[in-house]
């Protein structure tokens, strides 16, 4: 073992900042295994996002006096290489659909919370795979995340 005190500043200084990144990049090794281990459980091993730009924005919520609005950017996550091209073949229509979905929320209490985003996510991921598959386009989407959701009253 390294007596301490016998150590040189210098070196002492290296070895913590050493010491620091290893404590620092421990979870992030972590966390791409586990990234790593459900892109592989998922099938192929092939993950794209695609972005439907632009940005939604809504009226939201039940009609009032005061109007509120939801922008949501939204990315789809597909687990082919082939999906892409059905997709962005599509994405008018997958558009509509969300437009119509997000149009239907009438509470918006239920659009801040955890558990109505996750909701609506997994019912935009429903509709938007009922379009590819009546499409006959053989690719479904695997995921439908937020990258920005606002809602404003």
């Amino acid at each position: 073992m390294t007596n301490i005190k016998a150590m040189t500043p210098q070196l002492k200084s290296t070895l913590l900042l050493t010491l620091l990144a290893l404590i620092l990049t421990a979870p992030v090794a972590q966390a791409d295994e586990v990234a790593n281990e459900q892109d592989t459980s998922e099938g192929s091993g092939v993950t794209d996002y695609i972005a439907m730009d632009p940005p939604f924005v809504t009226h939201v919520g039940a009609p009032s006096h005061k109007p509120t609005y939801l922008k949501a950017s939204v990315s789809l996550r597909t687990s082919t290489s082939t999906a892409r091209a059905a997709i962005e073949t599509h994405m008018p229509r997958l558009r509509h659909e969300l437009v119509m979905l997000f149009g239907e929320q009438t509470n918006a209490d239920q659009l801040t919370s955890l558990d109505g985003q996750q909701a609506l996510r997994e019912e935009a991921k429903k509709r938007m795979n009922e379009v590819l598959e009546r499409q006959q386009t053989g690719e479904s989407i695997t995921g439908v995340l937020f990258t920005e959701f606002v809602v404003q009253r």
